[in-house]
């Protein structure tokens, strides 16, 4: 059985499929391992003889490594990252060490905790001594499962990940997938899927899908899908990036927005949905539209995004899941009841989180925000709905009325998105038919008053007597 540490081994070159972020993190904390490893050597206190071993192949030393294998070291102590001294000796390049490791029994494919092999660390670091000296003797690359054996079934969304530059990226949003990163000069959000989604069929299968669904994308209320990388691991998938962050941030720092804005949102939303319903052969179900999936570009408008959970509507026009979601599953304050119930779903599912975010762009606080997320369903299946609470005015010229349809318990008599959009048009046209009358008695009052200004005034009146 191999031994394990809970020390991380955090010196030279760390793991290729670590983020850059996480790896210069892991640096920095090597300069100071060094000096504490040093310190300890010196003082004569105990290291664990499996790091012992791993520092040794840092450092090239072949009579170190004899001397620890020939005291019972195991040769494929792991620490607490699952890095073994074969991933740190091909890190380096150390064509002897890798070779001395392996004589001794070492394992030439283990996987580190991000899913990488001492041969994909060799082949990042571009030590080609070892790769070689590893493939002699049975590595294999890191295929993704959509590897294809033929370049010409490559997809012509492939991207080379080696194009892609996270030096000075970070997380966009904490909690999510999404990394910043650099693309031929352009930043772009990177979402990575990691060793449990390649080793799991139905996500692979799902990735799959996702891909096939963002090729057909093409609308200015969606975010633009730019390619993806699915012939190495990990796995990716590039889009556009967009540094004003998403609807859900700008809600917490606006609190309500004005009705006229709330409508500008909302028609862009509306938009943005109405293709995803309208697209042939299969309409598209979003099914996880809420504020954190909806993002603001430069020139203010929005755009929906995140397609990961999306269903194509087949033929019978209505799908259902594979099991009862639970409650951690989706964000249980925008999800329609019929989602909840096993029942089968149609795009009108869309219609009543859209309804849901319209109200709270006006009110300002999201649906039952005083109501824990898990007891939201039930509300929603008692048909309740969160409470109109902003000015009446507010909602003036239809918006309540047309909130209340689209929320509506029964599917059917919820709107479509068509319709949805042409009676946001109305509604926002007679709200700025209002703000210009309130504009125009200004602008003739200020003429009448300028007028009586002239007449007042003496040379003026002077002038106009020659």
């Amino acid at each position: 059985m191999e031994a394990k540490t809970s020390v991380r081994f955090t010196l030279g070159r760390q793991s290729s499929l670590a983020s850059e972020r996480w790896s210069d993190e892991l640096e920095r904390e090597g300069d100071d391992d060094e000096e504490d490893y040093e310190e300890e050597e010196w003082n004569g206190e105990d290291i664990d003889p499996g790091v012992r071993l791993m520092y040794a192949a840092n450092e090239g030393d072949l009579d170190g490594i004899k001397e620890l294998l020939d005291s019972g070291v195991d040769v494929n102590f792991r620490d607490i990252d699952d890095r073994t001294a074969l991933h740190v000796a091909a890190c380096q390049g150390f064509s002897n060490v890798v070779k001395l490791l392996i004589e001794n029994e070492a394992q030439v494919d283990p996987k580190d905790r991000w899913g990488s092999t001492p041969l994909s660390d060799a082949i990042h670091y571009k030590n080609h001594d070892v790769v070689k000296l590893l493939e002699k003797h049975g590595a294999k690359p890191l295929m993704a499962p959509m590897h294809v054996k033929n370049y010409r079934e490559i997809p012509e969304y492939e991207i080379d990940p080696e194009e892609l530059d996270f030096t000075f990226g970070a997380e966009i949003k904490k909690g999510t997938t999404f990394e910043e990163a650099s693309w031929r000069g352009t930043k772009v959000a990177v979402k990575k899927f990691g060793e449990e989604v390649i080793s799991d069929e139905d996500k692979v299968r799902a990735f799959r899908d996702e891909l096939a669904l963002l090729q057909k994308l093409r609308h200015p209320n969606l975010v633009q899908f730019l390619g993806a990388v699915t012939q190495r691991s990990p796995m990716m998938i590039v889009t556009e990036y967009l540094p004003k962050g998403d609807l859900r941030s700008l809600l917490e720092k606006k609190r309500a927005l004005k009705p006229t804005i709330a409508l500008r949102y909302a028609l862009d939303i509306a938009r943005g949905m109405n293709y995803l319903h309208e697209t042939k052969p299969e309409a598209i179900i979003h099914r996880h539209l809420e504020p954190s999936n909806i993002l603001r570009d430069d020139s203010g408008h929005l755009k929906v995004a995140d397609f990961g959970v999306t269903k194509l509507l087949k033929v019978a026009k209505r799908v259902k899941e594979d099991r009862p979601l639970s409650y951690h599953e989706v964000s249980c304050r925008y999800e329609a009841p019929e989602v909840f119930r096993d029942e089968e779903y149609d795009t009108k599912v869309d219609v009543f989180s859209f309804a849901l975010i319209l109200q709270e762009m006006i009110e300002g606080c999201p649906p039952f925000y005083t109501k824990k997320a898990g007891e939201v369903p039930d509300l929603y299946a008692a048909k309740q709905r969160p409470p109109f609470k902003a000015p009446t005015k507010f909602y003036a010229h239809g918006i309540k009325e047309l909130i209340e349809e689209c929320w509506s318990q029964i599917p059917a008599d919820r709107p479509t998105f068509e319709q949805i959009i042409h009676k946001l048009e109305i509604i926002s046209n007679k709200f700025g038919h209002r703000s210009r009358w309130k504009v125009r008695p200004l602008k003739c009052f200020q003429r009448v008053e300028a007028m009586w200004k002239k007449d007042l005034d003496p040379s003026s009146r002077s002038t106009s007597s020659i």
